[in-house]
C-alpha cells in the first residue's frame, strides 16, 4: 500500500510569515533569542542525524533502549488502532512500536506530523513499503498549531519522542499538554520522551560533542535567516556554547559573537557587543514526578514510566482521563 497524499496545513507563506515575526521579536529583545524551530532546513536536518549517533549523544540511544524494552507492553496496554508521531521526522525510532503493534495486529494506521514536507514525503513513502497492511497518513503541520486537525475515532496512541517537549518552556509546555488533551477523548493514550536531569558532565558535551557537530547545527540557523531572509550573518562571527542551568534545569544553547557584530535583517540593524549571546535552544531536563505533575495538571493518568539501564532517558505512559 502507498502513502496517501500529504494533508498540508501549513504553507511555505506560514513558515515565512513564522520565520520573520520570529526573527523580528527574538533579535530585539534582550537577551536575543531565536526559537530552535528553524535549524531544521535539509542541512540542519542532515546535521541533527549526525548528532544523533555522536559518542557524547546518549538521548537518542537512551531512548531506544526503552522502546525496544518496552513496544509490546505498549501495544498490549494501549491496543491502539491508530498511532499518531508529533514532530516525526524520519520517524526511525517508531519502527519498533510500529512492530510491535503489527505483532499485536491491532494498528490501522499510522498518522504522521512534522513541518517538513520533505521529510514527510520521504518517511510515509518509506514507511507504507515497510508496512504494506498500514494506512500512512502524513499530516503538514505544527503541532504548536494543528492539534485540532489530527485524525479523530478509534482509540489513538500520540507519540512526542525525542524529549522534544523540553524545547518549550513550562508555560509553554502546560498550554501544550492542555491542547493536546483537548484534542484527545477520553481512553485515547500519549506516550512522551524525556531527558532526565543527570550529571552535567554528561549533559552539556550532549550539547557540545568534541567534533564540532553540534556547533555547526548551531550556527545554521543563521545561514537559514541569511538564505530565506536575506541577512548578512557572517557565522562564523560566533562561537557555539552549550551552558547547564541549573536553577531551571535546562541546557541552553547560545551563539557568542566574538567580536563586535552588526547584521542588516528586515530592516532591522541589529548590534551585538563582543561576547553577547543570542540563545538558540532551552533542553529542559525532568525528573520523573515533575513530569508526572505536568501530565497530571493536564488531564492525563500516567499509567507507566520507564527508564533505560542507566535511568538517563524517560518514557511516559499516560491515559487520557
Amino acid at each position: 500500500m502507498s502513502a496517501e497524499p500529504l494533508e498540508i496545513h501549513l504553507e511555505e507563506q506560514d513558515l515565512d510569515r513564522g520565520l520573520r515575526e520570529d526573527v523580528r521579536v527574538g533579535l530585539a529583545a534582550t537577551p536575543k533569542w531565536l526559537p530552535p524551530k528553524w535549524f531544521y532546513d535539509a542541512r540542519g536536518s542532515e546535521l541533527f542525524e549526525e548528532i544523533t549517533r555522536l559518542p557524547e549523544y546518549y538521548p537518542t540511544r537512551a531512548e531506544r533502549a526503552v522502546l525496544a524494552a518496552h513496544a509490546d507492553e505498549i501495544a498490549a496496554l494501549t491496543g491502539a488502532k491508530t498511532l499518531i508521531e508529533l514532530g516525526s521526522g524520519s520517524s526511525e525510532k517508531t519502527r519498533l512500536l510500529l512492530d510491535a503493534f503489527t505483532r499485536h495486529g491491532d494498528l490501522g494506521s499510522f498518522v504522521p506530523l512534522d513541518v517538513s514536507v520533505s521529510a514527510l514525503r520521504g518517511s510515509t513513502a518509506e514507511i507504507a513499503a515497510a508496512y504494506p497492511g498500514l494506512r500512512v497518513r502524513g499530516i503538514v503541520g505544527d503541532f504548536t498549531r494543528h492539534l485540532d486537525r489530527l485524525p479523530t475515532g478509534g482509540r489513538r496512541l500520540v507519540l512526542f519522542l525525542g524529549g522534544t517537549i523540553g524545547n518549550l518552556l513550562p508555560v509553554e509546555r502546560a498550554e501544550f499538554l492542555t491542547a493536546m488533551r483537548a484534542a484527545l477523548e477520553a481512553g485515547d493514550w500519549l506516550l512522551v520522551g524525556t531527558d532526565l536531569v543527570k550529571d552535567p558532565a554528561v549533559l552539556v558535551p550532549a550539547y557540545d560533542d568534541a567534533a564540532g557537530v553540534t556547533a555547526e547545527f548551531n550556527r545554521n540557523v543563521l545561514r537559514v535567516i541569511n538564505r530565506e531572509l536575506g541577512a548578512d550573518f557572517d557565522p562564523a562571527a560566533f562561537r557555539h556554547v552549550a551552558v547547564w542551568d541549573p536553577e531551571h534545569e535546562w541546557i541552553e544553547m547560545r551563539l557568542r559573537a566574538e567580536r563586535p557584530v552588526r547584521v542588516r535583517v528586515l530592516n532591522l540593524d541589529v548590534r551585538f557587543a563582543a561576547g553577547e549571546d543570542l540563545r538558540t535552544e532551552v533542553s529542559a531536563k525532568f525528573r520523573p514526578e515533575g513530569i508526572g505533575r505536568e501530565l497530571a495538571a493536564a488531564g492525563f493518568a500516567r499509567q507507566a514510566f520507564w527508564t533505560d539501564p542507566d535511568g538517563l532517558f524517560g518514557v511516559s505512559l499516560a491515559r487520557a482521563d
